[in-house]
């Protein structure tokens, strides 16, 4: 278990909570629940991937530099 540290402020009819440390947020009608939104949010982004069906490797061709 770890504790994180979140930025919470009113938006229009919204709560935002955004985590000081990792780049997620979430929002909620009241203070409380965007910290419970950005709570479930954090669990979700540790959480390894569980994928549903093997996954398809592919190949892409990126031109880089300048032209």
């Amino acid at each position: 278990m770890e504790t994180f540290k979140a930025s919470v402020w009113k938006e229009g009819e919204l709560y935002i909570a955004q985590c000081l440390e990792v780049d997620v947020a979430s929002q909620g009608e009241t203070e409380e629940q965007a910290l419970e939104n950005l709570k479930e949010a954090l669990e979700l982004h540790f959480s390894p991937p569980t994928p549903t069906r093997r996954p398809r490797i592919a190949s892409i061709e990126v031109r880089t530099g300048a032209a």
